[in-house]
């Protein structure tokens, strides 16, 4: 066994890094840990930690390909976060302007759940703990 622990982190390419900081900041409520501009690359990076724990590197890269969502495309089909009331996570995505789809029932676990995408279209979930 390699002995994994935990998900470190996840990567994001954004189209418009300054959008996407925004967005993960200022409405997921995430924290800017630190932040660096990749001259070579032309490309920046932000470090950003959900309570306190490192979880999204955020790059930007020069005219990124689109990504391949719709229809479901293989590879990364959407990235979860878990919440405790998922009602007023809902209401407050919808305050900040982010459309989410009707909260929905697992079939499976019972749970509910949404779905809304990032400011390049990265599907996001919210599921309730």
């Amino acid at each position: 066994m390699l002995g994994l622990k935990q998900v470190h982190h996840i990567a994001i390419i954004a189209t418009d890094y300054a959008r996407s900081k925004a967005f993960y900041c200022d409405i997921l409520g995430f924290t800017l840990m630190g932040e660096f501009f990749r001259e070579e690359r032309n490309s920046w990076k932000g470090d950003l930690a959900l309570n306190g724990h490192y979880t999204i590197e955020l790059f930007s890269f020069p005219e990124p390909p689109a990504r391949v969502s719709h229809p479901e495309a293989c590879g990364l089909r959407h990235l979860a976060f878990s919440v405790d009331d998922i009602d007023a996570a809902w209401q407050l995505l919808q305050q900040q302007g982010v459309q989410c789809e009707p909260v929905r029932i697992d079939p499976l676990t019972g749970k509910r759940f949404t779905f809304f995408a990032d400011p390049d279209g990265l599907p996001l979930e919210l599921y309730q703990a």
